[in-house]
C-alpha cells in the first residue's frame, strides 16, 4: 500500500506537505462520513449504532445500501486496530440473516421502490480505519468473494481535509489469465483476442467487444469487477462504469454509463447522451454507446476521465 502525500502550494510558490493526522474520538471520523456517505463511497446512508439483537449483541457502526443496490455494514476505527476486520465479518454474518429487518429499514428510510431494488447476492462490509496490518490485507484476500470486505485508510489535514484511500488486499498469487490466440487461415501471425472476465456472463455475440472494453476499464489495476443481476458495475470506491449488454441483432452494443456530467462533454447522436432524469440500469449521468472497436477506441478517452475523477 502506497502512502497517500497532500502538498499545498505556499507563499513562496513551493509545495509544503500536509502532515495527516487521526481523529481524537473515533464519533467525529464516523459523524463526518456517515453525513457525506452517498457523495464520499456511494453508499445510501440508512442506520447509525444500529443494534443487531440479544444473540449477537452488537451494534453495527452504520447501514446502508451502495449505489448498485448491494447492503453494507460500515466500520469505524480512529487508529490501527486490528480487530476491525474480525468485527466487520462478524457484522456480515449478522446482514446476511437478517433480510427482512433491513429490507424493513431500506423501506422505512428510502421507499418501497428501493427495497425492490436491494441485491442480497453479495453484501459487503467496508471499514475505515488509521491503517492495516499485513495480516488485516491477507484476511480480506483470502475472504474473497464471499464474504466481500473493503478496507479504506483515511486521514485528516489542516483546513478540514478528510481523505478516503481504498487499500489493496494481498492475495495468493495465481496465474493471470492469458490473452488467448486464435488465428484465421487467411492470416499467417496469430492474433490476440482480449480475454473475458470468468465471473461475467456475456453474450456470446458481445465476448471479444467485452473482453477489449474490460481490458481499457480494468487498466489502472485499481478497479473491481462485480457482476449484478442487470449490469457489470466498475468501482473503486465508488462505481466508475456500469455496463449493460444489449445483443439484439438490430441494436448489438455495450452500453456503457459513466459519472460524468453530460454538459461537460460534446455529445454525439448515436454514441454519447445524456441520461439526466432518464431511468436506465446501472449508475451513471452519460450513456456511451459501443457497437465496434472504433467505438471503443473513441469511448476510451471518457472512460479514463471517469477513473481519474472518481
Amino acid at each position: 500500500m502506497s502512502d497517500l502525500k497532500v502538498f499545498r502550494l505556499g507563499a513562496d510558490g513551493r509545495d509544503v506537505e500536509l502532515q495527516g493526522s487521526t481523529v481524537a474520538l473515533e464519533v467525529e471520523l464516523q459523524r463526518r462520513v456517515e453525513a457525506g456517505m452517498e457523495r464520499m463511497l456511494g453508499i445510501r446512508f440508512l442506520a447509525s449504532e444500529y443494534p443487531t439483537g440479544p444473540w449477537h449483541r452488537g451494534r453495527v457502526d452504520s447501514l446502508g445500501l451502495d449505489e448498485n443496490g448491494v447492503p453494507v455494514v460500515v466500520e469505524f476505527k480512529k487508529g490501527a486496530d486490528s480487530g476491525v476486520v474480525s468485527q466487520a465479518l462478524s457484522y456480515l454474518t449478522w446482514l446476511k440473516s437478517s433480510r427482512l429487518e433491513f429490507e424493513s429499514l431500506v423501506r422505512e428510510k428510502l421507499g418501497e421502490a428501493a427495497v425492490a431494488s436491494v441485491d442480497w447476492r453479495s453484501p459487503r462490509a467496508l471499514c475505515v480505519a488509521a491503517g492495516y496490518s499485513w495480516h488485516d490485507r491477507v484476511t480480506v484476500g483470502e475472504l474473497g468473494r464471499r464474504w466481500p470486505i473493503e478496507l479504506v485508510r483515511y486521514r485528516v489535514f489542516d483546513g478540514g481535509l478528510l481523505s478516503l484511500q481504498l487499500v489493496e488486499p494481498v492475495v495468493a498469487p495465481t496465474s493471470a489469465p492469458a490473452r488467448r490466440q486464435t488465428s484465421a487461415p487467411a492470416v499467417a501471425e496469430a492474433v490476440e483476442v482480449a480475454v473475458v472476465p470468468a465471473s461475467v456472463e456475456v453474450p456470446e455475440c458481445l465476448r471479444e467487444l467485452y473482453g477489449e472494453l474490460d481490458e481499457v476499464l480494468t487498466a489502472s489495476g485499481e478497479v473491481e469487477t462485480v457482476q449484478l443481476k442487470h449490469y457489470v458495475a466498475y468501482r473503486r470506491l465508488r462505481n466508475v462504469a456500469s455496463v449493460v449488454f444489449r445483443p439484439s441483432a438490430s441494436h448489438r452494443a455495450l452500453l456503457v454509463y459513466l459519472p460524468l456530467d453530460p454538459d461537460t462533454v460534446e455529445l454525439e447522436e448515436g454514441f454519447t447522451r445524456d441520461m439526466r432524469g432518464i431511468g436506465h440500469l446501472g449508475t451513471g449521468d452519460l450513456e456511451v454507446r459501443i457497437a465496434s472497436l472504433a467505438d471503443l477506441a473513441k469511448a476510451a478517452v471518457l472512460v479514463e476521465r471517469a477513473i481519474q475523477e472518481v
